[in-house]
């Protein structure tokens, strides 16, 4: 039985499709994310951004070039605002705040955070504590460097659970979710969520009345 991906939206211009966690976004072993959403739509559909195989959630394929070219612009000057959750076992040494840094490639594929700010990552974070033991952050790159939201929490000491590639402790999955998009298109203000699935922690953090202040992520102090 094939994977039927979860279309959130459909535009003239852009689909909007929710990627499951462990699905490659590029075709390796077997087709990948972008393949399966042009099989599943039947039409040729253009990559902007990606998200890390790890993570699920929302992600914008084009339709055409041209909206291939303006969204890739946005991408480009963050003119789309991007919020995410993720869940960690581990106490941070603060619960709100920034993270900034350069980044460097560490070893096996993962990166590490510097003290320097030449081109730095940037990332603003809120979190809650939803059970015990557990806490959730909703998190706001304002950089898009490669692994930055898993190297930001990492870097305060509490590493996204199930991210074993950053001393996260196994899990069922890495818990980081592309939760929310908010941009301009067209002269039009397009706002489009996306709850986590069913996974274990995701569900408790959603249930939890702490959650409600995040249902709506662009209304929080950024």
């Amino acid at each position: 039985m094939s994977l039927i991906l979860n279309v959130v939206c459909k535009h003239a211009d852009f689909y909007i499709i929710e990627k499951p966690a462990e699905l490659s976004f590029h075709s390796e072993d077997g087709p990948g994310f972008v393949v399966l959403a042009e099989r599943q739509v039947n039409e040729k559909l253009y990559a902007v951004h990606r998200l890390d195989k790890v993570t699920s959630g929302l992600i914008i394929l084009a339709r055409n070039k041209d909206a291939a070219a303006d969204l890739t612009a946005l991408f480009t000057q963050h003119a789309i605002d991007k919020f995410y959750l993720a869940i960690t076992d581990s106490k941070p040494k603060k619960k709100q705040g920034w993270v900034k840094g350069d980044m460097i490639k560490s070893r096996r594929g993962t990166y590490k955070l510097l003290v320097s700010k030449l081109n730095p990552a940037i990332t603003r974070f809120y979190s809650i504590s939803f059970k015990p033991g557990f806490r959730a952050f909703i998190l706001k790159p304002f950089s898009g460097k490669t692994h930055q939201l898993r190297v930001a929490l990492k870097s305060i000491g509490a590493p996204i659970l199930g991210d074993i590639a950053y001393t996260g402790t196994q899990s069922n999955r890495t818990y980081l979710h592309a939760y929310a998009l908010s941009f301009n298109w067209k002269g039009e203000h397009l706002q489009y969520m996306q709850l986590p699935s069913n996974d274990d922690e995701f569900m408790a953090l959603v249930q939890h009345e702490n959650f409600q202040a995040w249902r709506s992520p662009w209304e929080l102090d950024w």
